[in-house]
């Protein structure tokens, strides 16, 4: 049942915006639909039958379809930030207020539930012409809207979308402005953890480098001009057979891989990654340093026993797969004497120690030698340390 014959909207005033809009207009696929209701009340909405959901403003829950419906709301600069804002909803807010107040002018398009299209900033213009455009000047009032621009490039990047380049004058003036320091951690991960699920997650942080955001955001990433175009080359070189979901982490690993522990570590802290992030990068990062130590000085026992130590192998042995995978995109044969390594090494196990009388501590040490042992011996066969 659509909109136009639900028995809960009847009599209202309601039209469907923001992503399914442009999405179904550019032949994107639409994953949700946001709706709005003009000339009505909270009251109004929750003797219907709506859930209200909306903490910031007023947003409620259909009752059967439990889609979205936002009451229309203006929204007036009050502090900094993107949550200094005074939000202002009632029936007398018009279509065209509410879409006044978003970001770009693709996102301000809405369409009856028949399918009218109400377009009153020119977004299908643009949405045409491949451009992303700001709706009006309060673009500078909220800080995030940067972000969520180079993120909207990163997803449309491919189709020919461009961003206007009044629109990355603004930009650049927020950041000059100092708004950006009052985005919370929180705003800026989730804005770039999206990034890094699109197609083309490199365009993300090329954008906000150009503008200058970059270095406010994550100055580790900004410090060098060549880490920064070599660290996003990897976005698209990731490991095979990696489930979807691990997809970002794997990116976000490959980008930061080159840092050294304290710079990732900062990093890491700023954005106040999760912790499977932090952990998988810093496994990148030092199967980064064994490919690099292996490369000037050859292989050795030592340094692989360092490097499965360094990512926890011996109790989480799932890592050591897709590390692997990791190294074979440049050194296949390196990766070839590791996989051997790992696979004699892990075969010696605590239980037949004991059996021969082992424990405590000396129960570790010869646990270690005879694995060090093992991998020695891979590496010295007529395959091993090529």
């Amino acid at each position: 049942m659509g909109a136009s014959d639900d028995r809960f909207l009847e009599g209202l005033e309601v039209y469907r915006v923001g992503g399914a809009v442009r999405d179904a207009r550019l032949g994107w696929p639409v994953k949700d639909t946001d709706w709005v209701v003009v000339g009505t009340t909270a009251e109004e909405m929750q003797r219907r039958g709506f859930k209200p959901v909306g903490r910031d403003f007023p947003v409620f829950l259909h009752p059967v379809s439990h889609e979205e419906f936002a009451l229309a709301r203006t929204e007036r600069k009050s502090g900094h930030g993107y949550t200094g804002f005074v939000v202002h909803a009632s029936p007398e807010v018009t279509l065209e207020e509410d879409l006044a107040r978003r970001d770009l002018t693709i996102n301000a398009m809405a369409e009856t539930p028949e399918g009218t299209l109400v377009d009153p900033y020119e977004g299908l213009a643009d949405l045409e012409a491949r451009r992303l455009r700001h709706v009006s000047p309060a673009f500078v009032e909220d800080p995030l809207r940067v972000l969520r621009t180079a993120r909207f490039l990163a997803r449309y990047a491919g189709l020919g979308f461009v961003i206007a380049e009044e629109t990355r004058a603004l930009m650049r003036s927020l950041v000059a402005s100092g708004e950006l320091s009052h985005l919370v951690a929180e705003r800026v991960w989730a804005e770039t953890e999206k990034a890094l699920s699109e197609p083309w997650p490199e365009v993300y942080f090329q954008v906000l480098a150009a503008c200058g955001a970059l270095a406010v955001l994550m100055p580790e990433l900004a410090a060098d001009d060549a880490d920064l175009d070599a660290a996003l080359g990897r976005l698209h070189r990731l490991p095979e057979d990696i489930e979807a979901e691990a997809q970002v982490r794997w990116r976000w690993a490959r980008l930061v891989e080159h840092l050294d522990d304290d710079a990732r570590e900062a990093l890491s802290e700023r954005l106040r990654l999760p912790r499977a992030h932090r952990e998988l990068a810093t496994q990148a990062a030092r199967t980064r340093a064994l490919c690099r130590q292996v490369a000037a000085n050859g292989l050795n026992g030592s340094q692989v026993m360092r490097w499965l130590d360094g990512i926890d192998a011996w109790r989480r042995g799932d890592r050591v797969a897709p590390l692997l995978s990791l190294v074979s995109l440049d050194a296949p044969a390196l990766a070839e004497d590791l996989a051997l390594a790992w696979r004699l090494a892990v075969q010696i196990l605590p239980r037949a120690l004991v059996a021969e009388g082992y424990q405590g501590r000396e129960l570790g040490e010869e646990l270690s030698r005879r694995r060090w042992e093992a991998i020695e011996g891979a590496l010295a066969g007529p395959e091993g340390g090529r």
